[in-house]
């Protein structure tokens, strides 16, 4: 695909949307191609402007009420909800575990103390799968036409992940130990083989009901704030290979890989790649200036700006600290995203219209040549 050149024609906004954390409305541009495009181009390493997975201008998500995952984490994006009001449930997820919806924590959790498993050699007796050939795919279809009428790309995210469903089976110290623990591992690897063939079948379900969507994130938290929950080497063993027959599925139906994975992760980069990711969204803790030098050219990083006091810059500030940002990020031989953690739940958005606008112009520059 041939792009013109930058145009200062495009920063014309021609609509608005919601900020997903409640921030002011994001502007929409006269963008020189639609976002799906734009996203595909990101992914094929050909970037037009710097776009945000997630939650962007260019990206939306789909989480149906048809995967019960998705109602028991209060996590609904689709055509059945009103974000925020009626998609706070909590409630059975896939396997029948039990979540409960934490206001104050603004999601689910399964009450911890009572595992529903506390050895992981049980899992083959006591676990019960879904038979997702029963659920409605096409009355879910049907609901979500015009949900997946845009011309966003679309993301949908599985939520629980390996770990992390092995957590809500057996609590963390129950799980964590299951990872290492030699006589609990062959059960573990068996589970996650076999959790691997129903995401597959999930996914394929998806493509067929849900042909719109473009980007599956898989949903699997692996560190805290100061580390990596497990070595390297035990992810390798224990989730890489069942994590990479799902991504070598998602792109045998020309789609794209994300991995949704929080904590201290920068020593687990190396994992995510090779289990096939196309791209992740490293928080904050993490030094994403080390792990985009790094890994930047084998893995799409959401790289974050400098966090600058927005109260007390220009506007002329604000679009040099933009130039900045895209100069150092914005790079034709080694694309990245804008994290969406730029947009804090809390205090001033670094994401001013001046700061949006500027890095709009210069990553079209950087990406496609001057005016």
């Amino acid at each position: 695909m041939h792009l013109p050149i930058f145009s200062p024609n495009e920063l014309q906004v021609i609509a608005e949307m919601p900020d997903f954390f409640g921030g002011p409305a994001i502007p929409i541009y006269n963008f020189p191609v639609a976002g799906k495009e734009a996203i595909k181009a990101l992914y094929e390493r050909r970037p037009i402007w710097q776009v945000m997975l997630g939650i962007g201008a260019e990206v939306k998500n789909f989480t149906p009420s048809i995967n019960p995952d998705n109602v028991a984490r209060a996590f609904v994006f689709d055509g059945t909800v009103i974000p925020g009001v009626s998609n706070l449930t909590g409630g059975k997820d896939l396997f029948g575990i039990e979540w409960e919806y934490i206001p104050t924590a603004g999601g689910s959790m399964v009450r911890p103390g009572r595992p529903f498993i506390e050895d992981a050699n049980d899992i083959e007796k006591k676990l019960v799968w879904p038979d997702i050939n029963s659920w409605d795919w096409e009355g879910a279809a049907k609901v979500n036409e015009q949900y997946l009428s845009g011309t966003t790309a679309y993301a949908a995210m599985f939520m629980n992940g390996y770990f992390e469903r092995l957590i809500s089976f057996m609590d963390f110290e129950g799980a964590i130990l299951a990872m290492v623990d030699e006589e609990q591992t062959d059960a573990v690897k068996r589970f996650f083989d076999k959790l691997s063939d129903l995401y597959i079948r999930m996914i394929d379900k998806f493509t067929t009901y849900f042909p719109q969507v473009d980007i599956y994130t898989i949903h699997d938290d692996w560190g805290s704030q100061k580390d990596t929950f497990f070595s390297p080497a035990v992810v390798n063993e224990m989730i890489v290979p069942f994590m990479k027959r799902v991504t070598g599925f998602i792109h045998s139906k020309g789609k794209f890989a994300d991995l949704h994975c929080c904590g201290s992760n920068i020593k687990q980069a190396p994992n995510m790649i090779e289990a096939g990711f196309d791209s992740w969204t490293p928080q904050t803790m993490n030094d994403i200036e080390k792990i985009y030098h790094l890994y930047g050219d084998r893995i799409i990083i959401a790289t974050m700006p400098k966090i600058y006091d927005v109260n007390n810059s220009t506007e002329e500030k604000q679009r040099a600290y933009a130039r900045a940002y895209a100069n150092k990020y914005c790079r034709p031989d080694k694309p990245s995203s804008l994290s969406m953690y730029s947009m804090p739940r809390g205090g001033d958005n670094i994401l001013t219209n001046a700061f949006r606008a500027e890095l709009y112009m210069q990553s079209r520059i950087n990406y496609s040549g001057p005016p």
